[in-house]
């Protein structure tokens, strides 16, 4: 009986040591150990690989910040001065680091997350981004800049060349999509399709462009053309989850816009057009603005041209303030700019050091800028009034009130009733549009309250050097409008 133990006890523990260590009793078996294995290993090479290529995606990232951080840096105003470069650093601060970001926290570093978190409180966001893009556009516009020369960057007045990408001018386009701007929306998305077909590299794919710029063409009321774009979308991507029903909802309405009936086998067979989409391609539709067509001409510098008699008759001169002792040993230069109103500019008004410190001053104030909204005549920030200012008072400094006893000297008259010393700083394309500078009638008695005071003179002059209001500068650049208005 004990031997029968034994033995059922040897039995049970030898089936019990084969359940678990068969596999060294099968070479078959252990073949296949040895080709999971090499795809172990395969799969630490592909880890190993990818790691690679996340260090050296993030090293190519430093290298090209490295570099474009030392260009601009060193210049950072006239870096910024060019509408593309301050659109792509909106672009690169609110989307590309975010990417990176992902990109490292795959492997956690927390050096760089706990540095990205620092900073990203001071980092733009989409609204900024989107902010930015409106305001090429708005260049774009005024100046009657095609796509693929602003994609080049090759901008009247611009030395340097700021280039878009494919993506870039999808991002552009996209922008004007989603804020129902369709002929924005067009120019940009037929310069990403035209980059693309060009052989430029991108991460966005060409059925996307086409199926953006189908729609939006087909908003600007060209059939046609959305039809032969629909076309080539599902001949990429036959699968497309909106481009078979786009196709068939376009060639119906086509169908009953026709003046003479045809076959729809004749109409799918026309001709496929390539012709592409350009400037002047479609009508910019009007906008609230009634005099913008005049206010773009004048920034333009397409105004009323002065004849030679009435030009004759402007003159530079030195303005001692009717013989005021503060000009007598240092007189202002002041230039004839327009007979009729009579218009003057004064040159050096300010010296460079008086302009630095206003600057040092206003800077850390700097706050959007407000309108007073003419119902409530509560102050409010408008689409149409892109920039910051801050109001300094003599309190601030001895320098401020420098400049306030210049201005009195000049014009003969007092600041004690007049608006504080503003310092306006524009961002890319900023703009103040046409506006009335007084109450009207139809406001209320409470907006009439808050007025604008005995405003002496208002400097409206912008440089793309630094971005500030200044005096006594003078720029061809397309962003600059300058006049000297005497209230």
């Amino acid at each position: 009986m004990r031997v029968l133990l034994c033995l059922v006890s040897w039995v049970l523990l030898c089936c019990c040591w084969i359940a678990q260590a068969e596999i060294f009793t099968s070479i078959g078996q252990m073949t296949d150990l040895l080709y999971t294995e090499k795809e172990l290993v395969r799969s630490l090479r592909e880890y190993i690989k990818a790691e690679e290529s996340k260090l050296a995606e993030v090293r190519s990232w430093a290298r090209k910040l490295d570099d474009l951080t030392r260009i601009s840096t060193s210049d950072p105003e006239g870096y910024l001065a060019h509408p593309v470069n301050a659109y792509k650093l909106m672009k690169r601060l609110n989307t590309e680091w975010s990417q990176l970001e992902s990109l490292v926290l795959q492997n956690p570093s927390d050096g760089f997350i706990s540095n990205m978190t620092v900073h990203r409180q001071y980092f733009p966001d989409a609204e900024d981004e989107t902010g930015a893009a409106k305001a090429l556009m708005r260049l774009q516009d005024t100046y009657h800049l095609d796509s693929e020369d602003f994609s080049k960057g090759r901008l009247p007045g611009m030395h340097s060349n700021a280039m878009l990408t494919v993506d870039d001018c999808f991002d552009m386009g996209k922008t004007a999509y989603n804020d129902g701007d369709y002929y924005h929306g067009v120019l940009w998305m037929q310069q990403s399709l035209k980059q693309l077909d060009a052989g430029e590299e991108a991460v966005v794919s060409k059925a996307a462009i086409l199926d953006y710029l189908s729609y939006s063409v087909y908003q600007m009321g060209d059939l046609p053309r959305a039809i032969e774009l629909t076309r080539r979308l599902v001949a990429i991507e036959p699968s497309h989850q909106r481009a078979g029903g786009n196709l068939r909802y376009f060639e119906k309405l086509l169908l009953k816009e026709q003046k003479e009936e045809r076959q729809e086998e004749e109409q799918t067979n026309q001709p496929a057009s390539e012709e592409p989409i350009q400037l002047g391609t479609y009508v910019r539709p009007r906008d609230h603005l009634p005099e913008r067509e005049i206010y773009e001409a004048l920034c333009r510098g397409e105004g009323v041209r002065m004849t030679e008699a009435r030009r004759s008759r402007l003159f530079c001169h030195y303005q001692d303030g009717s013989r005021n002792p503060r000009l007598l040993l240092k007189p202002m230069k002041e230039e004839d700019e327009w007979d009729s109103p009579h218009i003057v500019r004064y040159l050096e008004a300010l010296s460079d050091y008086e302009i630095e410190k206003i600057k040092e001053m206003a800077k850390p104030r700097l706050a959007r800028a407000t309108v007073r909204d003419p119902k409530t005549g509560v102050l409010t920030t408008a689409n149409y009034r892109v920039s910051k200012s801050a109001w300094l008072e003599e309190e601030d400094g001895p320098v401020i009130a420098r400049v306030n006893q210049r201005i009195q000297d000049i014009t003969g008259l007092t600041v004690d009733t007049a608006e504080l010393l503003q310092v306006a700083n524009y961002g890319v394309g900023g703009q103040y549009e046409p506006h009335f500078d007084f109450s009207r009638k139809d406001e209320p008695d409470a907006f009439k309250r808050l007025g604008t005071g005995n405003r002496v003179a208002t400097f409206l002059n912008y440089y793309p050097t630094n971005g500030f209001m200044s005096e006594g500068r003078n720029s061809s650049d397309p962003a600059a409008s300058q006049k000297w208005i005497e209230h």
